[in-house]
């Protein structure tokens, strides 16, 4: 890539731009922040906001390019080797960073120590490392993946493993044994004993997994409009992660209408509102390579009028770059689940998840996808681009079938119309319980400050549902203790009707 495309791109994780050469302190944090991290760019010698080339003097190149190198020689630990480069453009001089993502980690500002000088790129920030994320770092460092750390304070067959084991004969059509989780890393002998690993303790419904990891949950929702704030619906999955992408699918599927796009033939082509192959593969590699080892943090699907987004604790794999998804990507965040989940089936064929979301995406003209790492986060977006555009449609549709309805309903319902205005009776009163909340029989008497449920209420009732003002909520069961009733579109314009007479 030339400089002036590199110019044009947005600072980030791996992408830095200075005018100026940077104090020696902020620069040893760039530094130690790319070898921890995916590695990175720093140009020197590029404005930043306008962004365009400043330069450097030509005869400056070489004492700044020494400075650069005794900063990262002195301060930075372990050793970093950057690849510091010299670039003209449009006779202006430019100087060029390049550090690679370090195999030693955690690296860190020597004079501050391991736990106050470890550094990590959050955004287009160098940002403290927590002690979650040093241990974190140690670990990479060391080849160790948390998932496969032993748990030392419960014996493996202590815990409950019945749904795992339920789960696992459906789909690997094996009985977990002693051998088959031996061959799956789940547990380790230690002078001994034989202990879990992490990820045993994950594919628990345990207590102890509660307790060690009460954050390894999806917790997902169904908001009203296009901001968090109203749920229409939401959804806390926390048994074993074995099952978590599969329950957190269906609630998707819930919340997404499928509607008919046309017809091949006689044959009619359902079309879900979203890619479902795409929103599958996100879900799953949300679950399969979260970093489980950040506390506080658990998986969020927020489903909006105008997006679906899922976030996944821990910021995307250096390796992986989601704008390169025709690239075959694969890398492992944790090495000891990622094999149970291949025999379950919830990883089909390595490096294939990518280009599965890029060809779904690819029937789905009117969905953009956009990710982003908000924190020790990572957020994948499906975003309708036509919302603003269906949604002013949608109003004019509406607008049409409630001039329709209320010519129906004045035609109709005339009668009860002039009853109510005459004076307000027992009739709207309910009709408006029934419109501020979905309600039983026994909670509509109470509003009304009834202290039993009259017959003359049972009557208003049906009434109410004959004329389809209100109905039932479980319209399978009508005898189900758990019936309620609601409001129909025409309830809603007979209100209507009755608001604008009295007016």
């Amino acid at each position: 890539m030339n400089i002036q495309s590199k110019i044009q791109q947005p600072e980030g994780r791996r992408l830095e731009f200075k005018e100026v050469i940077p104090t020696n302190a902020e620069l040893a944090k760039t530094i130690v922040a790319f070898a921890n991290d995916a590695g990175g760019e720093l140009f020197i010698g590029i404005k930043n906001s306008p962004r365009e080339i400043s330069g450097l003097q030509k005869d400056q190149l070489d004492t700044i390019e020494n400075k650069i190198s005794n900063i990262v020689n002195d301060q930075c630990a372990p050793s970093i080797i950057p690849e510091i480069t010299f670039i003209e453009e449009d006779n202006k001089h430019i100087i060029r960073v390049y550090i690679h993502k370090g195999s030693k980690p955690p690296y860190y500002i020597s004079s501050k120590g391991k736990e106050k000088g470890t550094f990590t790129r959050v955004g287009s920030s160098n940002r403290l490392a927590s002690l979650e994320i040093i241990l974190e770092l140690e670990r990479q460092g060391q080849h160790i993946s948390f998932d496969s750390e032993l748990y030392f304070n419960k014996n493996y067959e202590d815990l409950n493993l019945d749904n795992f084991y339920s789960f696992f004969k459906e789909k690997a059509n094996e009985n977990v044994t002693f051998e088959v989780l031996k061959k799956l890393n789940l547990f380790k002998v230690e002078q001994g004993q034989i202990f879990p690993t992490n990820a045993l303790v994950l594919l628990s419904d345990d207590v102890k997994k509660r307790e060690l990891f009460p954050n390894a949950k999806v917790e997902c929702a169904r908001f009203k409009g296009t901001i968090p704030g109203t749920y229409i619906d939401q959804k806390t999955i926390d048994g074993t992660i074995a099952l978590q992408a599969e329950q957190a699918y269906q609630f998707v599927l819930r919340h997404i209408s499928e509607g008919t796009e046309d017809y091949q033939g006689v044959y009619r082509n359902n079309r879900w509102e979203y890619p479902i192959i795409a929103i599958r593969e996100v879900i799953r590699n949300a679950v399969i390579h979260r970093d489980y080892s950040l506390k506080g943090k658990d998986i969020k699907i927020a489903i909006f009028d105008d997006k679906l987004e899922i976030t996944s604790p821990g910021k995307l794999l250096p390796t992986v770059d989601f704008s390169e998804m025709d690239a075959g990507q694969s890398d492992v965040r944790n090495v000891v689940l990622a094999p149970v989940f291949k025999r379950l089936g919830i990883i089909e064929q390595w490096g294939n998840g990518l280009q599965l979301i890029a060809d779904d995406l690819k029937v789905y003209p009117e969905i953009e996808l956009a990710w982003k790492e908000p924190g020790m986060a990572f957020r994948v977006s499906f975003i309708k681009t036509n919302y603003k555009q269906q949604q002013e449609l949608q109003q004019e549709l509406q607008q049409e079938l409630q001039q329709e309805l209320q010519q129906e309903l004045q035609q109709e319902l005339q009668q009860e119309l002039q009853q109510e205005l005459q004076q307000e009776s027992l009739f709207s009163k309910t009709l408006q319980i029934v419109a501020l909340k979905t309600s039983a029989t026994k909670e509509i008497a109470i509003a009304l400050g009834q202290k039993s449920i009259s017959g003359q209420l049972y009557q208003i009732i049906n009434q109410l549902r004959e004329l389809e003002l209100i109905e039932w909520t479980i319209p399978d069961k009508p005898k189900s203790s758990k019936q309620q009733y609601k409001i129909t579109q025409r309830g809603i314009v007979f209100l209507q009707l009755l608001k604008n007479k009295k007016a």
